[in-house]
């Protein structure tokens, strides 16, 4: 996601709808634009303190299920 942005590997249209969709998911559930960013570096402060988890690769967002409900989807790996 955030090394897609920054590489450019998806085309700025879909970029900017999912962009979008997530601004709009936060204000109709009342959180910071910054949210997920904030959430996720709170994460990464936590988890660096266990060797046994790749902070690097944490993962925090905001996905559409069926039916319209969305969910917060959050993924800490462990180092392999």
């Amino acid at each position: 996601m955030i090394l897609d942005f920054l590489f450019g590997r998806s085309n700025s249209k879909d970029e900017a709808k999912r962009r979008l969709t997530l601004v709009l998911a936060y204000e109709r559930k009342g959180l910071p634009p910054n949210f997920v960013e904030r959430l996720r570096d709170d994460l990464v402060c936590v988890f660096s303190k266990y060797s046994q988890f790749d902070v690097n690769k944490i993962e925090v967002d905001i996905k559409k299920e069926r039916e319209g409900f969305e969910e917060l989807w959050i993924s800490i790996p462990f180092k392999q």
